[in-house]
């Protein structure tokens, strides 16, 4: 069997079945990247009790990563779940909205097809040869130039052109091989390039040049279309690196640097560790408990809420995963029996399901605190309070609710509440555990990571049973694209953050604003306003591998403390979910709840101004930020 996919007027796309022979490699191989990298964690934390440590641990375990994070891509790419801005959806006609999908997936196909090019030059000169183990990095990093070129094939056969506009993928695939060729040129003939090579690469540099501006404004318009964040800034750095004569081969270099930072590899660790949670009857099993055990306090239902969906956040990492996951459940106890106003159910989860991002182990701390090259426990500690402050407040606004509307309690059963305790007390203990290993030093991060995996898989799948063991490679299939979203910008982001330091734009930048506003709290108040409306149109990852970089230079030139920034950025984030017109968690509650998006909005208005308070009360009392990390 194959699917079939058409567009208007155009000729029928053949893709192959999801089941095919290659998926399914493709699939396996991933899988056991990231199931090893648990593995080999685990076993170094066992070796060093017995004062030994696994040779070549960080070499292989950082190697997994990659391999690991490209074919994550590479499934992401298939799947069409890549990051993108999603202001395409507002456009009403089908048959418009379908050419701008085939107009984008051109230019992707040909952009990555430029990246993938790259990558041999980097692989011949770039590296030594060094040996993990006993494989060659090289072989290792052979995945790089492998995994653009799939994903490169996979945007072009998505075009959906036919009769003459047939040949139009095939030209995006040759013109990204032409204009990469000076970087081909070096993997032929090393340091030797022919002289028509070098002639036509400062071809190459004086058309960057000319077309530069316009070539920018055109991607960004293209973003803005759906064009997948991680292909523009492919092509911006291509673009820029070309333009100021810096050899477009460094993307690789970046490219590698990037899937081979041992500090991200937590990121696909812990997303793992949340789907295993979403995908189990952990949601149903804790709502049980904190039902039975605050249903009898007014608002006791609010709280249970609260704690639970901010408990699902910070373990995924992705606000939209706990709306899907348990607002299902959730609706139908809030409103069914407890009987809230509709409105306010729905307005409540909509908003809960991003509020645990400032807790630990959150994803985005943990990348905030790498890309701003602060303290990661500086940054899951300074978190902790802003976090407690937000979701007290919606506690107390939802207790308030409850006791004008005069919602009954329940009478509060101890045997129950023992009973629904002992059911998922494994899940209650997972946070804890990884706080106590983390903060008492017993465990680096990566190891908290590799723990989480392996302690969730024997709850859910061997004991509870909740996924069957054929199921687990599904587990891990939902989880790859935001695995592999994520980690395509992130490789990408070092050779823009490459060209940014290079340039010296973001000092320039900083001398600018402190010449236009000298004022701190004016500044402060600027970067809420701007973080709102990226919150609105990006998801929270790519904002932070995108914009936090600029930012970093801003914050440094008006004093304010890393760690402060670093919330101040991620807490505004969690309101841009909520604002109109495009806040992401808006429309995952209209599709969750089958409710019009102008409703949505008028039932989050209440807690977006809440959010809103507590945003302003944290980017202005910095202590509640730094506070804990004077501790440490």
């Amino acid at each position: 069997m194959t699917s079939v996919t058409e567009m208007p007027g155009s000729a029928e796309i053949i893709k192959p079945p999801n089941d095919s022979i290659l998926y399914r490699i493709e699939n396996w191989a991933c899988f056991a990247s990231f199931i090893l990298m648990a593995l080999f964690s685990a076993v170094e934390m066992l070796s060093r009790i017995f004062s030994r440590t696994v040779p070549y641990f960080s070499e292989i375990l950082v190697h997994l990563l990659l391999v690991g994070g490209m074919l994550a891509g590479m499934i992401t790419t298939r799947t069409e779940e890549h990051l993108s801005i999603t202001l395409v959806q507002f456009v009403s006609r089908k048959t418009l909205k379908r050419y701008i999908h085939g107009c984008t997936n051109l230019l992707a196909a040909f952009i990555v097809t430029a990246i993938a090019c790259c990558a041999p030059a980097f692989l011949r000169i770039g590296l030594m040869g060094d040996l993990v183990g006993f494989i060659p990095d090289r072989v290792f990093a052979f995945i790089i130039p492998l995994g653009y070129l799939v994903i490169a094939l996979r945007f072009a056969r998505r075009t959906g052109l036919g009769g003459p506009g047939r040949i139009l993928p095939v030209l995006a695939i040759a013109l990204g091989v032409l204009v990469s060729f000076p970087s081909i040129a070096k993997f032929i003939w090393e340091y030797d390039i022919p002289a028509w090579a070098q002639g036509f690469q400062d071809f190459l540099h004086s058309l960057a040049l000319f077309i530069k501006i316009p070539a920018l404004v055109f991607l960004i318009a293209c973003a803005l279309a759906g064009l997948p964040l991680f292909v523009v800034m492919g092509g911006m750095v291509l673009l820029l690196l070309e333009s100021v004569s810096i050899p477009v081969d460094v993307v690789a270099t970046d490219i590698y640097s990037a899937l081979t930072n041992e500090s991200i590899i937590p990121i696909p660790l812990f997303t793992l560790v949340g789907f295993f949670l979403s995908e189990s009857k952990a949601g149903e099993r804790l709502v049980t408990t904190f039902r039975s055990l605050f249903s009898w306090i007014p608002g006791g239902m609010i709280i249970a809420t609260v704690i639970i969906c901010a408990f699902f956040t910070s373990f995924t990492g992705a606000s939209g995963v706990t709306i899907l996951a348990l607002g299902g459940i959730l609706y139908s106890i809030l409103s069914g029996h407890v009987k809230y106003p509709e409105k306010f159910s729905i307005g409540l989860l909509t908003s809960v399901g991003s509020i645990g991002l400032l807790f630990p182990p959150s994803l985005p701390l943990i990348l905030v605190g790498a890309m701003i090259q602060t303290d990661v426990f500086h940054m899951l500690a300074g978190g902790f309070i802003p976090g407690i402050i937000l979701v007290t407040a919606v506690i107390v606004f939802g207790i308030t609710i409850s006791v004008r509307s005069g919602i009954p309690v329940e009478r509060f059963k101890l045997s129950d509440s023992l009973k629904s305790l002992k059911g998922s007390i494994l899940e209650i203990l997972l946070p804890f555990l990884l706080l106590a290993g983390y903060f008492t030093g017993t465990l680096t991060l990566v190891e908290l990571g590799a723990a989480a995996v392996i302690y969730i898989f024997v709850v859910e799948v061997l004991i509870h049973r909740d996924i069957p063991l054929n199921a687990v490679p599904q587990v891990f299939l939902k989880a790859a694209p935001i695995i592999g979203g994520v980690l395509a910008i992130l490789a990408l982001s070092q050779s823009l953050s490459y060209y940014i330091v290079d340039t010296n734009i973001p000092m320039e930048l900083a001398d600018w604003m402190q010449r236009t506003i000298e004022s701190k709290y004016l500044f402060l108040l600027l970067l809420n306003l701007v973080l709102l409306v990226v919150g609105c149109l990006m998801d929270i990852f790519s904002a932070i591998l995108i914009v936090l970089p600029l930012i970093v230079p801003l914050g440094e030139a008006y004093g304010i403390n890393p760690v402060h920034l670093g919330i101040i950025f991620i807490i505004n984030l969690e309101l841009g979910f909520l604002t109109p017109p495009v806040g992401l968690n808006l429309f995952l509650a209209s599709y969750r709840f089958k409710k019009p998006f102008v409703d949505i909005c008028r039932y989050v208005f209440p807690f977006l101004i809440i959010q809103l308070v507590v945003v302003m009360l944290v980017t202005y009392v910095p202590i509640l930020s730094t506070f804990i990390t004077r501790f440490f």
